[in-house]
């Protein structure tokens, strides 16, 4: 099975004065803008690092909830939240955390399970990057009878 999704980026004008705007099909994208100040600053938009980190985040909880759902178990809640790290032109590093409610679950599985998720997440595969992960499993498991 083959699955494509695309984007269009618009830039107009210089590199730090220019700004472009990123469309999607979905529509969830829809002339949303991005710019030198969004990128490097706290301008108003959006940037290519950001979007990266949604990315990352959302794929590393989709792929904990399917590694749970392989080994018996259904999250409560999962929360992903991405820092992506850009220094000197390159992204260096994505940083992870990974919080999950998951009832029944022991800590050693929960644990061998994020390492899973991370390693095999496909944004995970795709990212030519140090990637770390920190998780935190929030609620007591319940013994089992």
């Amino acid at each position: 099975m083959s699955i494509k999704r695309t984007a269009i980026a618009r830039w107009e004008g210089k590199g730090t004065d220019g700004h472009g705007v990123l469309t999607t099909p979905s529509t969830v994208l829809t002339d949303t803008s991005y710019s030198y100040a969004t990128r490097f600053a706290d301008g108003i938009g959006t940037n290519p690092e950001e979007l990266i980190a949604a990315a990352h985040a959302g794929c590393l909880a989709m792929k904990m909830a399917f590694n749970l759902q392989v080994a018996g178990y259904a999250a409560s809640h999962i929360s992903t939240s991405c820092e992506i790290v850009l220094h000197e032109g390159l992204i260096a590093q994505s940083n992870l955390k990974l919080e999950a409610v998951v009832p029944g679950l022991d800590a050693s599985t929960f644990e061998n399970l994020v390492a899973d998720a991370q390693q095999n997440c496909p944004v995970s595969k795709l990212l030519n990057t140090a990637i770390k992960c920190e998780a935190t499993l929030l609620a007591k498991p319940e013994v089992a009878d």
